[in-house]
């Protein structure tokens, strides 16, 4: 049985649609250089490109420009120069001569008009070559003013680097409000944070499916624990999966018509497949001992996973069948949430160091390296991209969403702390 799925906003259908599906920002392009690599950011000996961002001229141009310069400035990426130093205004034509004293290597000038549309047209300069690198149009409605924003920043990251940014990801998470339980979602940045009417006493373990049109998660419902799909394009929910016992969502497969999840069904959990479809069951493993947290490598060929198989919980590694089964964690007495990263060479975990903090690794085990120090910290989700990190934390108090670089380098919060905020997940698009 499915059923709709609302906003507490008057604009949920238009901007939750745009996280999965895509963007309704018309971009005229108008200018490119030749194919050039500004920044390499494979480079051991990287260094941060000195950029300007020059408040843009119009309605909420100084809104998109500051959300250009939180975009970048996270990166690691670029040395942000303050606008105090400049010596030209936003108003007045580019002047190579006017940033040379500075030392800035790029310029991002831009303006823009309201009438029906927002109309906003953005150039970024070659200070030593002088000529513009790209230059486009955008055309959207007010409602995608973020978006616009965030889609600057990704076409700069793409000409500066020649790699897709993150910008326009969103993040799924759930949060508590009065003892409520709901699956909000927001920016990655935590900007435009939206409010689902998914709710429940217990709710956890939200999964993003490949192609970020559905979400997957754990509900208990009538004294049932049940596995729910919320879909996107449809903007409604339907139960895929329940028993008696405990079942917890554990990942998608990459074909999007197959899930993975943990059900004490026949008494402890254990590890199971699940056919969408026709709801198909297959078991992977059979212990004495608690099987949970299934996460899919990107190939869709192995699972990392919990076991407590060995005495304490610990991280494995099994082919897609169940065979192969490698304990792959030894350092600490309790590892848990693994998430593979989109290139499947690294798995970022929680792990009890006193506190939990959150390590990162190679997926045989080696290479074990603890990112967070303070609180505790839980539940950690790559970027599409593999460079950053999010992860919840009450090391300020109330439990919250963070992120960081992947290296645990520029650590914030991004929710208000009007809220409990945790499991937090990272689209893939």
């Amino acid at each position: 049985m499915k059923r709709k799925v609302t906003m507490h906003n008057p604009k949920l259908k238009i901007l939750v649609t745009v996280c999965c599906i895509s963007f309704f920002i018309f971009s005229l392009f108008l200018l490119t250089s030749d194919a050039k690599i500004y920044i390499d950011i494979s480079s051991p000996g990287l260094k941060k490109a000195p950029i300007a961002i020059q408040d843009f001229i119009g309605p909420h141009g100084q809104e998109m420009s500051d959300i250009i310069r939180n975009d970048l400035d996270f990166t690691g990426l670029f040395s942000y120069i303050d606008k105090d130093a400049y010596l030209e205004k936003p108003s007045a034509p580019f002047n190579r001569k006017n940033w040379t004293p500075i030392r800035v290597e790029t310029v991002l000038k831009g303006t823009s008009a309201e009438e029906k549309d927002l109309d906003v047209t953005a150039t970024l300069y070659d200070v030593y070559s002088g000529e513009a690198i790209l230059k486009h149009e955008y055309k959207t409605i007010k409602a995608f003013m973020r978006l616009l924003a965030h889609t600057i920043s990704n076409d700069i990251y793409y000409h500066l680097t020649g790699n897709t940014g993150i910008f326009k990801t969103r993040m799924a998470f759930i949060g508590e409000e009065k003892g409520e339980k709901s699956i909000y979602l927001m920016d990655w940045d935590g900007g435009d944070m939206k409010k689902t009417s998914l709710k429940s006493n217990i709710l956890i373990s939200l999964r993003w499916s490949k192609d970020g049109s559905r979400l997957i998660y754990s509900a208990e419902r009538n004294r049932q624990w049940g596995i729910y799909l919320l879909d996107f394009k449809s903007m409604s929910e339907r139960k895929v999966f329940s028993s008696l016992g405990t079942n917890i969502a554990g990942d998608f497969f990459p074909n999007g018509d197959e899930i993975i999840l943990s059900s004490s069904r026949e008494g402890n959990p254990n590890l199971y497949t699940v056919t969408l479809k026709n709801g198909n069951t297959t078991k992977l493993t059979s212990t004495y001992g608690i099987e949970v947290s299934p996460s899919v490598s990107p190939d869709g060929g192995r699972i990392a996973f919990v076991s407590d198989r060995g005495g304490s919980p610990q991280i494995y590694v099994m082919r897609r069948d169940g065979s192969g089964i490698k304990r792959i964690t030894f350092d600490g007495t309790y590892n848990t949430s693994p998430n593979w990263s989109p290139k499947g060479d690294r798995i970022v975990f929680a792990s009890r160091r006193g506190t939990n903090q959150i390590c990162i690794m190679n997926t045989d085990g080696t290479g074990l390296t603890q990112l967070t120090t303070q609180g505790n910290n839980e539940d950690p989700s790559f970027s599409p991209d593999g460079r950053y990190i999010t992860f919840s934390s009450d090391r300020d108090g109330l439990k919250g969403i963070y992120i960081m670089r992947a290296n645990g380098e520029s650590q914030k919060r991004i929710t208000p702390r009007s809220i409990r905020a945790f499991s937090p997940r990272w689209s893939p698009n």
